[in-house]
């Protein structure tokens, strides 16, 4: 909770007023003990109504002052808890957005959503609770304590006896409960990853006929959160009982050594009830604690957690300072063109090299057992280069490096002659359009998605861009054109015109590189066909990397790079593999293709 305490920090004002508000509501509320004490000895002993009348006055003044203190107490707690919690749901969003792949796939989707939703939301409960009861339930402790010490000092010697057992089992119940509740969060993460697989791949599961496995699977997780549950709600229920047990002994103690004292002449009537009252009061505020005890033993859970996500550097380090390279600008004023403004200039010599990769290694655990190795290549600006080999050869790996979406451990990935790690991010990542293996689209029209690769692409463009990528028909048969709605992930389309989508957002940048990752395995060959001859067609405007296990459809690239085992088996055109490359040969004749 200390390293979330800066989120306080703009509250200041609020977190002052809202507890003294309290304080000043818990002081009138220990003297409605003391005024009733006075109405028994003396209204009631002596028959005298009017003091009575005067004294119920004077109680029911102290009880509407009293409210209305703990109502701007509660407004206080409102404004600063939806506060701060609203400022870490923000930091913590613009955070997870700076990570790299690598701390993505370490934290897994499902733990950062509970982590931004429900332990943000346990601490935010914890602010409320340290303005409206922290302060106000330990002074009531103590001032009733006080009160009852000014009444009778033998019989609060009693109190004194129950505290320390109290605090002895305050403090048995927190040592056991807080791993505990570190558990239960780890289980709702599970439960959350398990929950999240099934809603996404639900017709994959009907498909496959794995509803009983899937079913099965998510108990076993249900029945590990509930064992945690029920461990922790076992310890947390013995709270309740044994403090009221504990002092309602003590109260039964009062009354039979105070029946005793007043019959001596020691007490009067008034005074027993007083105290009485008084420890009536401690009661209710010691199990306010034994509450507040379970609030924070959770919150401190779940602050933990938070900070664990903001306190995690990104791999990658973005190098604001950085002087990017000056890549000439490639959006024309009427959008009419979809070449690169370095194009325009002139064709570049053939020695200009656009991306290269000098003896790149790497692997996602930072291991020396490199998912990736040994991979060296040039690229020239404007040339088409295909990427191929089996599934887990590293592919994938190669082209997110250009993007760095992950660091590499040894060598360098260059582009315009610079390594990618001397770029600012924003710079780098804005000349690259990429079209992911798996074709993510937002809720939203099919405009606004293809927008996404350009803010301020007109709708010229727009129609440019879905042309390339072959979009443009099935757009238009669509009842509202580019203005028709796209569902969460796309839902509503097919897989082949998400593809075609995700294609038509990377090329409405007009970026000078071009990645492809996989992009054609849900088109058909036709589409395919047509959709290659107009990428070929703007050869001179961009470098295009297409990634594929189609071999057909990198056959007239300028360039092919096969991957085997996370190093280049091969590399050159298309007729020069078939007579060099066994593992290319390989897959073409596989693929009943020469």
């Amino acid at each position: 909770m200390r390293k979330l305490s800066r989120f306080l920090k703009p509250y200041r004002k609020l977190l002052v007023i809202g507890p003294m508000f309290k304080l000043f509501e818990a002081i009138l509320e220990l003297l409605l003990p003391y005024f009733m004490s006075k109405v028994i000895d003396i209204g009631v002993a002596n028959g005298d109504k009017k003091y009575i009348l005067t004294m119920g006055g004077i109680m029911l003044l102290t009880a509407i002052v009293g409210i209305s203190c703990a109502l701007a107490c509660q407004y206080s707690a409102s404004l600063v808890s939806q506060g701060v919690g609203t400022d870490i749901r923000n930091e913590m969003f613009e955070h997870i957005g700076t990570f790299s792949n690598a701390e993505l796939d370490r934290f897994g989707t499902s733990s950062l959503i509970n982590r931004i939703t429900g332990d943000v939301n346990q601490v935010q409960l914890a602010v409320a609770m340290l303005i409206r009861l922290v302060i106000r339930a330990p002074f009531l402790c103590i001032g009733g304590l006080t009160m009852a010490f000014i009444i009778d000092f033998k019989l609060s010697i009693i109190m004194l006896v129950v505290l320390p057992i109290f605090v002895l089992i305050l403090m048995l119940t927190m040592k056991r409960t807080v791993p505990l509740y570190k558990a239960v969060q780890k289980s709702i993460d599970r439960i959350g990853l398990v929950l999240r697989e099934n809603l996404s791949g639900v017709r994959v599961i009907r498909a496959f006929a794995r509803t009983d496995y899937e079913k099965a699977r998510f108990a076993y997780r249900n029945k590990e959160y509930a064992d945690h549950a029920i461990k922790v709600g076992r310890i947390s229920a013995l709270l309740n009982p044994l403090t009221n047990l504990v002092l309602n002994f003590a109260i039964a103690a009062i009354i039979w050594f105070g029946g005793i004292r007043v019959n001596k002449g020691s007490m009067t009537t008034g005074e027993v009830i007083a105290l009485i009252g008084y420890v009536t009061q401690i009661l209710a505020a010691l199990i306010v604690i034994s509450n507040l005890v379970v609030i924070f033993t959770k919150a401190f859970a779940s602050a933990a957690r938070v900070s664990e996500v903001l306190e995690t550097k990104s791999t990658i380090t973005d190098n604001m300072g950085a002087n990017t390279f000056n890549f000439a600008s490639n959006n024309t004023k009427d959008g009419t063109s979809i070449q690169s403004g370095s194009a325009k200039k002139g064709m570049q010599r053939k020695e200009d090299y656009i991306v290269e990769f000098k003896d790149v290694a790497m692997s996602y655990d930072k291991s020396d057992n490199y998912d990736i190795e040994n991979i060296t290549f040039k690229v020239k600006r404007g040339d088409t280069i295909g990427i191929i080999g089996g599934t887990g050869s590293g592919k994938s790996t190669v082209v997110n490096l250009i993007l760095r979406m992950y660091d590499v451990q040894k060598g360098a990935v260059m582009v315009e002659n610079k390594d990618v790690r001397e770029y600012n991010l924003h710079e780098l990542r804005e000349k690259i359009g990429l079209v992911p293996q798996k074709s993510v689209l937002f809720t939203g029209t099919i405009a606004e998605n293809i927008r996404w690769g350009k803010e301020d692409a007109t709708m010229e463009e727009i129609k440019q861009a879905a042309d390339i990528a072959q979009a443009s028909e099935f757009i238009e048969r669509m009842p509202d054109r580019y203005n028709s709605k796209i569902y969460r992930g796309g839902t509503n389309v097919s897989g082949g015109q998400r593809q075609r989508l995700a294609i038509a957002r990377a090329m409405v940048r007009k970026p000078d590189i071009l990645i492809l990752d996989d992009s054609f395995n849900a088109l058909d060959y036709v589409t395919d066909a047509n959709l290659r001859k107009a990428l070929k067609f703007q050869a001179n405007a961009m470098t295009t990397f297409i990634v594929t296990q189609r071999a057909s459809t990198i056959k007239s690239a300028d360039q092919i790079i096969v991957l085997n085992d996370g190093e280049i088996a091969g590399i050159g055109t298309h007729d020069k593999l078939l007579n060099t490359c066994e593992i290319y040969r390989e897959i073409c004749q596989s693929q009943e293709m020469n």
